[in-house]
């Protein structure tokens, strides 16, 4: 896995596409609290910039996708599992999360992407 980007629920739509530029990711999960809420894409961001709102004032919260709608792992899922969920749900990256307190309430400890995949494919065709 590598380094989640996260932005919290009430960061403005304009906050969250300048941190997708900087940090070059194409999601960013998105916490309250520091437990996961929801994701966002770059497409869910697209369609927020032509539907002409308010990008530095309305909250991602309002384009994001919302749990229990967002698939996420855990760290002891496997590679496969992973990589299928990936496929299944055509998404670019999952979040890993640890549930901290047995109650739903999960937190992110990092990010499993298309990135991840291509990274570990290449290393076993260097074997």
């Amino acid at each position: 896995m590598s380094i989640p980007v996260i932005l919290e629920a009430n960061s403005s739509i304009h906050d969250v596409i300048t941190t997708l530029f900087l940090k070059d990711a194409g999601t960013i999960f998105i916490t309250k609290n520091k437990c996961l809420t929801g994701v966002v894409s770059r497409k869910d961001l697209l369609k927020s910039c032509v539907g002409g709102w308010d990008i530095y004032d309305i909250p991602v919260e309002m384009v994001m996708t919302r749990i229990p709608n967002v698939i996420y792992i855990y760290p002891d899922d496997t590679i496969a599992d992973a990589s299928r969920l990936i496929i299944d749900h055509e998404v670019e990256s999952l979040p890993v999360v640890i549930d901290e307190d047995g109650k739903g309430k999960l937190r992110v400890v990092g990010r499993f992407s298309k990135t991840t995949i291509a990274r570990l494919f290449v290393e076993e065709l260097k074997k």
